[in-house]
């Protein structure tokens, strides 16, 4: 018996000895960050942001690679698909992991195939609708939404599942309301349709696009959905300021995350170089330029329970519209 338990003993020893083996020489080779999303929204501009400083960080170059489609889970699939040694990153939200397998039939991964290394940003997501549209705040919006019952509004979201898709099907069950659901691949068509008036509205994560689109005149941002005004949004009012959707209120963050089966060294040396990014000064402003604030720091431990929760948190809301695979 006693060989037996040293041989176990020594086999775990030697993969121990690997797995340190493996970070000590991690990374030799560039990193890959894969957003989601098509370039130009403000996933991809967040990516941008951290890609020369977490290089820094790590010695090795990092290289952003965007796909979009079926709600940013097309991306998520394909960094499950990859080896899990820490050289494909993925740029997770609530929307990819947590949410498009509750959605989409077609999408066979859980939240729980991925581990969240460290939250690096959160946003403030608006209702954002064409310039001419005639509502100028969420109350009034789902006011026009009662009088158009013959000819429903249209709204945009980056696809079935998503948070902006599910938070609008809880306004329709909320205010007994009717609207017509367009899904997009990203952000960034989605915004160009609505400055083009080919839809309505939208739920999005606010951005400086969006900003100089609405100086412009192209479009305009009627309120905020956070539970207070967001420093970087300090003249919007938010959603349950008004008297139709009182306590209604959402963030969403996004992190840098890879599948679970990493190996603990490597998942260690990116969580290190993350947090140390996040206190850059530089990345900080940059971030807050395109409307998004720096996560705060995390533990492993902690984030490993904020995504727990988060991921009960989203399933629940799932639940309540009564979302179902398609």
């Amino acid at each position: 018996m006693k060989p037996l338990i040293q041989r176990s003993i020594a086999a775990g020893l030697l993969l121990l000895a690997a797995a340190a083996a493996c970070a000590q020489g991690y990374p030799n080779k560039p990193v890959s960050l894969m957003v989601p999303y098509p370039a130009g929204g403000p996933s991809d501009a967040a990516a941008r942001i951290f890609t020369v400083p977490l290089g820094k960080e790590l010695g090795q170059q990092v290289i952003v690679e965007n796909l979009g489609g079926v709600a940013g889970a097309l991306a998520a699939q394909k960094v499950l698909a990859a080896p899990a040694d820490g050289y494909y990153l993925f740029q997770g939200s609530p929307n990819e992991v947590i949410l498009a397998p509750l959605a989409n039939a077609a999408v066979k991964l859980k939240a729980e195939d991925f581990r969240l290394v460290h939250p690096v940003t959160d946003a403030v997501m608006v209702v954002v609708a064409r310039k001419d549209l005639p509502a100028n705040s969420m109350d009034e919006l789902i006011a026009l939404a009662r009088k158009s019952a013959d000819k429903p509004l249209t709204y945009g979201s980056v696809g079935v599942g998503s948070l902006y898709h599910l938070i609008l099907e809880d306004v329709q069950r909320r205010a007994g309301i009717q609207l017509i659901h367009a899904p997009y691949k990203g952000n960034a068509p989605l915004l160009q349709d609505i400055g083009g008036s080919q839809v309505d509205f939208a739920v999005l994560v606010y951005s400086a696009g969006m900003g100089a689109m609405a100086e412009q005149g192209r479009l305009k941002v009627i309120g905020q959905l956070g539970a207070r005004r967001s420093e970087l949004l300090k003249n919007l009012p938010t959603v349950s300021e008004g008297k139709e959707l009182k306590d209604f209120a959402f963030q969403i963050w996004s992190g840098f995350m890879v599948p679970k089966t990493t190996p603990e060294p490597v998942v260690q040396r990116l969580h290190d170089a993350i947090g140390a990014t996040l206190k850059d000064p530089n990345v900080r402003a940059q971030l807050a330029a395109q409307t998004q604030l720096a996560a705060p720091p995390m533990s492993l431990a902690e984030a490993a329970k904020f995504y727990e929760s988060e991921t009960a948190r989203y399933r629940a809301i799932a639940k309540s519209i009564n979302l179902q695979p398609q």
